[in-house]
């Protein structure tokens, strides 16, 4: 039940991510100076825990999209569902660790 919440969630947080970046990259046409002040609020700490969210989200949506695909497909796909979901998160803690070091790195250098 809650991956499937999660699932949907996930789906409209990227949904909103794409709008978004497609409005700020059609604002180099309209003005690039514009469009380089907007860039320059996406350097902030505050965005980059919304990147790290970003990261978490697409990770959780492609894994958990697996699973379900397998659900459907698989004839032993209901069967496992449990322990699918198991691998799901095991998976996604092992890259979104990773991914947490790089993006906190990237956020240091804001302090510097």
């Amino acid at each position: 039940m809650w991956s499937w919440v999660l699932h949907r969630i996930t789906g409209a947080t990227i949904f909103f991510f794409l709008f978004v970046h497609v409005l700020d990259t059609a604002l180099v046409r309209v003005s690039p100076q514009a469009y380089n002040e907007v860039i320059q609020t996406y350097k902030t700490p505050i965005v980059g825990l919304m990147e790290f969210g970003l990261v978490a989200a697409v990770g959780f949506h492609a894994l958990n999209g697996i699973r379900v695909i397998l659900i459907d497909f698989w004839s032993q796909g209901p069967r496992y569902q449990r322990l699918m979901l198991w691998i799901v998160c095991v998976v996604f803690l092992l890259l979104i660790v990773p991914a947490a070091v790089v993006l906190g790195i990237h956020m240091w250098e804001y302090f510097r």
